[in-house]
This record gives structure tokens, sequence and C-alpha cells, in this order.
């Protein structure tokens, strides 16, 4: 096990450091000088790291690539309000030295207790033929283990080790309420598919064996594809699916990232599918807060959100400091932030989606999410 993660940064400041870390990206580039250094991004299951080898470039720029783990020796500190570490050495490691624990964030929640949870809503579902298709999904052998460890984006949100299930147990609880508040407008069972079947196809669009990136598959179709071919495969293997359901449920699947500009070529045409939109939104904008107040606990206003496109304030840092001197005692709260459901994230760097987001931000956002 690493003896250094990216998350213990701030006791390390100004010191040198030798630790090892997955290459997430490697460029060389030229300084004023014309001579080539390296800019890498560093990463560990704690974070990413930015680093830069100014020095005897020429000795080491073949001697690792992006995706390998590496062994550095270099000096932390702060650029810009950020650490970075200047490398001095750099060598690749060989595969029986990595621990891939060490360097893959990853759910803590329990996986098999997160499965059952999915089964338990399924096996309550009115509408026989939905079971039936749900189940087809969940029975799969391949699927099962690739839902189970899946991240739910790139960098977006859950982006960690089981980051699929984990968002989709979420969603299945959100949509389990909001229904309850429309029991006349809305299908239970309907809108639980969808949440099931929404993002399955991340399980091939990313790969997520050593680093979380895109398939070739996943670069040139995207996730909502991969999931009408899946749909189409396995409603093959239920008798007498209607026709009518399967149209229902590629809506579903086409309309959930909600606009256009999203990467959906639909809006949500039905009072499911608008739900699946908003409550498939809100779930990954609030786990990327979760996650940025995780990895800037003390901060009473967070650096900027590039998912959200804004600082944040962290409320319950807000209040606490508010409360304490009033001299009143915090209020408890119970299970609100989910300070431990991961491990700490990786910062995530990309622009993606936000109703804010500038022009630019938007192809990256619809693929992010």
């Amino acid at each position: 096990m690493k003896e250094f993660y990216i998350c213990d940064c701030a006791r390390f400041e100004n010191q040198v450091v030798t630790t090892s870390f997955l290459v997430v990206s490697k460029q060389a580039k030229p300084k004023k000088s014309g001579e080539l250094y390296l800019a890498l991004t560093l990463a560990d299951r704690s974070g990413h790291l930015d680093a830069k080898m100014w020095d005897n470039v020429a000795d080491h720029i073949n001697s690792f690539e992006q995706d390998d783990f590496v062994k550095v020796r270099g000096l932390l500190n702060k650029f810009n309000g950020r650490f970075q570490l200047t490398v001095h050495k750099v060598r690749s490691m060989e595969e029986s030295e990595v621990d891939f624990a060490d360097y893959l964030p990853r759910t803590t929640k329990d996986i098999g207790e997160l499965w059952q949870t999915v089964r338990d809503f399924v096996d309550g579902f009115q509408d026989q033929h939905l079971q039936a298709l749900v189940r087809a999904f969940m029975a799969d052998p391949e699927i099962e283990h690739a839902y189970k460890n899946a991240p739910a984006a790139k960098t977006l949100h859950h982006a960690f080790i089981g980051g699929l299930l984990d968002h989709v147990v979420s969603l299945f609880k959100l949509c389990d309420l909001a229904c309850r508040n429309y029991p006349e407008t809305i299908n239970r069972d309907l809108l639980l598919t969808g949440a099931f079947l929404h993002d399955i196809g991340k399980i091939h669009e990313l790969t997520f064996a050593r680093s979380f990136t895109y398939t070739t598959r996943g670069q040139l179709l995207g996730h909502m594809i991969i999931e009408l071919e899946m749909l189409q495969q396995k409603i093959a293997q239920v008798p007498g699916f209607p026709s009518e359901y399967k149209t229902l449920i590629e809506h579903l699947i086409i309309s959930h990232h909600g606009k256009y500009e999203f990467g959906s070529p639909k809006m949500p045409m039905f009072p499911e599918a608008l739900m699946l939109h908003y409550l498939d939104d809100l779930d990954s904008k609030m786990e990327s807060m979760r996650a940025h107040f995780q990895r800037e606990p003390g901060a009473e206003w967070t650096t900027y959100n590039a998912s959200l496109a804004r600082p944040l304030l962290n409320s319950k840092n807000f209040l606490e400091k508010i409360q304490a001197e009033n001299g009143r005692a915090p209020a408890v709260q119970p299970d609100a932030v989910q300070a431990d459901a991961v491990e700490p994230e990786a910062v995530q760097p990309e622009a993606v989606r936000s109703d804010n987001v500038l022009e630019s931000s938007k192809a990256a956002a619809a693929k992010e999410k």
C-alpha cells in the first residue's frame, strides 16, 4: 500500500516526496528556450495531481507512457493555489509492484447490499413484462459484474468503482419518493425500469481496469446508442414483450439528458421521462457537490467546481460557524452529507454539463452525463 496519497498534499507541502501514481495524461511541450518539458497528470484513488518535469527530460521521455504506473520523486508545492509536483526522477513500475486498489477510487458502500437493493425494488414491480425485462439484465453474469464495478461517468459524478450502481440505487430511492407525490401521473415500474437502464451502456462506453477512459465503441457511439442495442437483445429473451413498452423505454433512454445540446436526440415527452431526467440530473449534481466538499473539508467556500461552473458554499460548515459564534451547539446532520460515501475522488478538471455552462463546454458535458 502507498504511504502517500494525493489527499495528503497539505501535510507534505514544500517537501520532497517519493511515491507511485497512475499516469492519466502525458504531454511533451516546448519551453521558451525550445527545449521540451513534460506536463503530466498523475492520479491515485484519492485524486489527481498536476506535475511538471523540467530537467533531464530526454532521459525519461520514453521510459513511461500514459496509463503506466510510475514511481516518482519530486518537490510538492503550490502554483496558482493548486498543488503541483516538480518531478526530479520517474520510472515505470512492474505489474508485480502495483496494488490496483491504490489507484482507482472505489465506493466504500457494500456492493452486494446495493445490488440486493435493486433486486428488492424489481421484486416489487407490479408489471410482469417490465419485471421480466430488468431481471433478464440482472441475470446476465457479464452485465452483473460490469454493473457492479463501472463508474457512472469519467469525471463528472460517481466517478469511482461501483459508481454506476451507487448512482442507480440513489436514483431508485429518489424515484420511489417522487412517485408517491404523483401517484395518478407516474407509472412507478416504468420509471424504475428507465432508471435501471438509463446509464447501463456505460459498462461498454467506459473502460475502468487501469483508469477511467472511453473505449473506441464508447467514443464512436456513446452510451445511449449502446443501450438501445442492449435493450433490443434482452427484449428478444422476454416472450410477448409489448412493442409499445419497447418504444417507451427507448424514449426514456434517449431523452434522459433532457436537451438537444446535452446529447439527447429527443426531449422528455411523457411524465416518467421528464421525472427521470430531472432526478438523474439532481443526483449527479448533488454527488458533485458532496465530492467537492469532501475534497476540501474545512472550506467554507470551495474552489471553482468545473462540473457546476461555480464555486460552492459548504452550508454545513457555514451554519456550524454561525452557531458556534452565537454560542449554540451545531445541529446534527444525520445522513445529509454522507461524507464517508466514497474514497476521496479525483479533481474534475473537465468542463461539464450545467445550465450555465459555456457553449464550448456543452459537448463534453453531453458525453460525461
